[in-house]
């Protein structure tokens, strides 16, 4: 995420204003964040009863939603709110229209969706939320969090929304402040997985290497208990431990997690990453090309793999697998990475990395 760039809210009226001129004709525009979450459609047989639609046009969008033809959908949706431009009605009909743009991945056009709603009344919480995870999809995070603040004041008991605060100050670097609002989250919330996660992830960043690991076993704990375990809480662990050289229990973490998911780039670095240091090079080559099979724009690979074939003396191998980092690492958005932009990692998955989607 973009670091220390907070525009003026007048900015924002002023960019919405064009916008909200000709929403339609934007093109579908994400970066590559921390992946937010939306909640579902809030109901949608239901909403579609209130919204007033002849039977055939209302059948007509349960039929395109049903069919997932979002575009269809959209366009209905879009031709009725026409009829009557400031009614509740049409608030209704842009709220919505922005749950189904979101589902269509066109975030900056649900925002402005959800933005032409407010206009003529307020937004429900559900569409408030989900209108601040399409601004962190568009990486505005200041103008999510101030849609998440004003969402936990008004309701300060509710966990989701102090989670993803606490989510933007570890992106933000404010780990101090993520820890309280995560400890709160878990008063909550004591069986949130991710709450865990991310708690251990700004002791790591702290250095705080006992709290992290405790962390990290917890959220593994109820990681397991999932119907779908996430391969993340395992990863995470394993890289604290490699960081205080206990590679045994590190190799076993990193087991379980390609478990979870056997085409994971980040365990088989991480895996090529605990070889190298055990000085098994040539066993180290395999999970580091495996993990740049399965993430070809993945730079630290490269560079682990470089500083191998650099050892056997492989010098033109090294060479191209360098190079090959440099031009991954300065093509590489500083959105993804920008703790690395200017510097050569010392191994580990780089820390904007380890996060649980």
């Amino acid at each position: 995420m973009l670091r220390n760039y907070r525009p003026l809210k007048r900015g924002r009226e002023l960019i919405f204003g064009v916008l909200l001129t000709g929403w339609l004709s934007l093109p579908p525009f994400a970066q590559q964040v921390p992946a937010p979450e939306a909640l579902p459609v809030p109901g949608t047989s239901k909403l579609l009863a209130g919204l007033q639609l002849e039977p055939s046009r209302s059948a007509e969008v349960e039929s395109a939603l049903n069919r997932r033809d979002y575009k269809r959908a959209e366009t209905i949706l879009l031709e009725e709110t026409q009829r009557d431009p400031k009614s509740a009605r049409t608030a209704k009909l842009y709220t919505l229209m922005g749950h189904i743009l979101f589902l269509d991945g066109q975030y900056l056009n649900a925002a402005i969706a959800w933005k032409k709603a407010e206009t003529i009344a307020s937004l429900d919480d559900q569409s408030r939320f989900s209108l601040a995870m399409a601004y962190l999809r568009l990486n505005r995070p200041d103008w999510g969090r101030d849609e998440l603040q004003r969402l936990s004041k008004g309701d300060p008991q509710n966990p989701l929304y102090l989670y993803w605060l606490a989510k933007l100050d570890y992106d933000a670097r404010a780990y101090t402040t993520a820890i309280s609002r995560l400890r709160r989250v878990i008063e909550l919330d004591p069986n949130m997985m991710r709450a865990y996660n991310n708690l251990g992830l700004c002791y790591d960043a702290l250095g705080q290497f006992d709290e992290a690991i405790q962390s990290f076993t917890r959220a593994i704990e109820l990681n397991r208990a999932q119907k779908q375990p996430s391969a993340w809480p395992p990863l995470n662990l394993a890289v604290s431990l490699i960081s205080l050289n206990r590679l045994d229990e590190a190799v076993a973490r990193l087991h379980e997690a390609l478990s979870y998911n056997p085409e994971f780039p980040q365990a088989h670095y991480e895996l090529g990453l605990v070889l190298q240091k055990e000085r098994k090079f040539e066993e180290a080559i395999a999970p580091l090309q495996r993990a740049i099979d399965l993430d070809p724009l993945y730079a630290e690979p490269h560079y682990t793999l470089g500083g191998i074939y650099q050892r056997q003396g492989k010098r033109e191998q090294a060479q191209e697998q360098i190079e090959k980092f440099k031009k991954l690492r300065k093509e590489t958005s500083p959105l993804q990475s920008p703790a690395l932009n200017n510097t050569m990692p010392s191994g580990g998955v780089p820390l904007e990395d380890r996060r649980l989607p």
